[in-house]
């Protein structure tokens, strides 16, 4: 996918304007030796904001409990998850108790006030800030709400041994250097998107990204469920379109679709991860599986085939019928009625069968239908030429950026005031190729290493266009040439940690040089987790 897109205040093209969303060779390994002593209280990815070490380290031991506000549900919930991460590895009961603040162990504290005190830049306010502080009697993280909260129990995992991970028990010390830390994000929209239209992935598989993308502070999931391969979500009224509609995918495989409940669970997973799921139906173009399902969304009432390949732009809906509009009111309103996150995302490109003129009256039609449904509306950067509605404008293109007219148009629309999420391809597509032995993926916008991933700043990326403008980034991972969980962490890992960190830390922790030592670090979690992932020769992963 070529693409680019557009939403409002956080999403691919979001914001009160408008949004245009926009294997390899092995790697060079330390010699093995002893553990040394807990990890440096910043060596974490993302980069904190703020990082103040000093003080004895606090050891997680079996008289340890886990403390939260007396009666906050949401603390307890969080203390929860922390406690079930670390249960297993520990052999530790970590009893969850209501004791508030005081007292040794691991303390989360939430609520007004509790992020302050933070330091620098604002560090640790804000929905998703927080502060860790650790002494030999504490492990405390403050936040003033459950995004912050939740991030800070990132950190700590993170400052934990890798084998923390383990399903299984291992052995300790389970220690967590001394100091402070106050950290928030630099951006306030940093999302993921995930194409499951090419090919299907499960339930329990998207669950299983989310996981992955919660421990890098990733806040946003966009699903791209429709495509001309595979329509992969039950629509009521319209039941063909995941019955016939989602009955294959790239290479003519079995496909699959998700019902109303399975949704219902994606989005439930990943609030409790504190993500937001952003649904895309792409639309007038990229419809051939809509077109298959019911022939009188064809101008010419005759039902295309199913579609197993890779190309692109060769389909459109009949933009002047009304079978058309009815079914653009019903998928967007029960698709809005399933998601309650703000923003709907619609597509729009490649339309190449649709006419400029056809293209600009069929969003005109469409964005009132989001806005009526009290969605905002997130496209690719296409829309920019058809009178977007308010909404964010995320640029990303073949090349990497969109071609010059459309670069003016995004550049022009975020000097009115329109927000961008940057997600170019040559640096943040995971489905780009590491180098041309990497046996999975494409190339068609170069080959992309984990450097090339990671050494870009987002604020500066766009030149013509103000940095104040900037909501955040995505990583896209396109699935024409992926068909398996152990595939797409191939792909994402570790370029999905890079894009986080450029999300989340401010610029002036941005450095190769120290980033390639923290993401090393990282290694030993990954296969502690599972992780399949792609060992560059560009980081020094440490020995087994």
């Amino acid at each position: 996918m070529r693409r680019t897109s557009f939403g409002p205040g956080r999403l691919a093209l979001t914001g009160a304007a408008l949004l245009l969303a926009a294997a390899g060779t092995a790697a060079p390994r330390a010699s093995a030796a002893a553990e040394p002593g807990p990890a440096p209280l910043g060596h974490v990815v993302p980069a904190p904001a703020s990082v103040r070490p000093g003080g004895d380290p606090y050891e997680i031991t079996a008289r340890t409990v886990v403390r939260v506000p007396p009666g906050n549900r949401e603390a307890a919930r969080i203390g929860g998850y922390l406690a079930g991460l670390l249960r297993p590895s520990t052999g530790y009961r970590l009893p969850v108790v209501d004791s508030g603040a005081e007292g040794p162990g691991i303390r989360l504290v939430l609520g007004e006030g509790a992020g302050e005190g933070a330091g620098e830049s604002g560090a640790g306010e804000g929905a998703e800030g927080y502060r860790l502080s650790v002494t030999a009697r504490s492990v405390t993280i403050s936040a003033r709400e459950g995004a912050g909260l939740f991030h800070g129990v990132q950190t700590l995992r993170q400052l934990l041994p890798a084998r923390a991970e383990s399903t299984s028990r291992q052995t300790g010390p389970w220690t967590v250097a001394g100091g402070v830390v106050t950290d928030a994000p630099r951006y306030g929209y940093r999302g993921a998107m995930l194409d499951v239209a090419r090919h299907f992935f499960t339930v329990e598989q998207v669950k299983r990204y989310i996981d992955q993308l919660a421990l890098y502070k990733y806040n946003a999931l966009h699903l791209h469920l429709s495509d001309d391969q595979g329509w992969r979500i039950a629509v009521g009224g319209w039941p063909r379109l995941a019955a016939y509609g989602g009955s294959t995918q790239v290479g003519g495989g079995p496909g699959g679709s998700y019902s109303k409940d399975d949704y219902r669970e994606i989005v439930r997973h990943a609030a409790s991860r504190y993500l937001t799921v952003v649904p895309e139906i792409d639309m007038p173009g990229h419809t051939n599986a809509a077109l298959a399902s019911y022939a009188r969304l064809n101008c010419d009432g005759v039902a295309r085939p199913l579609y197993t390949g890779t190309e692109v732009g060769f389909s459109s809906l009949c933009v002047a019928k009304e079978d058309t509009y009815e079914f653009v009111e019903d998928v967007i309103g029960e698709l809005a009625a399933l998601t309650p996150g703000p923003y709907l995302h619609i597509g729009g490109d490649e339309a190449h069968s649709t006419s400029p003129a056809d293209y600009a009256a069929f969003m005109a039609r469409v964005q009132p239908v989001v806005a009526r449904h009290g969605k905002t509306v997130i496209g690719w950067h296409q829309l920019a030429g058809a009178r977007p509605a308010p909404g964010a404008l995320r640029p990303d293109g073949g090349d990497g950026r969109p071609g010059a007219p459309e670069r003016a148009q995004v550049a022009a629309a975020a000097r009115a005031g329109a927000g961008l999420i940057l997600s170019p391809a040559d640096r943040a597509y995971l489905d780009m190729k590491y180098t041309k032995d990497t046996p999975l993926g494409l190339q068609w916008a170069g080959l992309v290493e984990v450097r090339q991933s990671y050494d870009w700043d987002p604020g500066g990326y766009l030149t013509d266009a103000p940095a104040s403008a900037v909501r955040g980034v995505e990583a896209p991972l396109w699935t024409e040439t992926i068909t398996t969980s152990a595939q797409l962490e191939y792909m994402a890992f570790p370029r999905l940690a890079g894009i986080a960190e450029l999300g989340w830390s401010p610029r002036s922790t941005h450095d190769w040089a120290s980033y390639r030592l923290r993401l090393a670090a990282q290694g030993p979690r990954w296969d502690a987790l599972g992780i399949a992932y792609y060992r560059s020769p560009q980081v020094p992963w440490p020995g087994p």
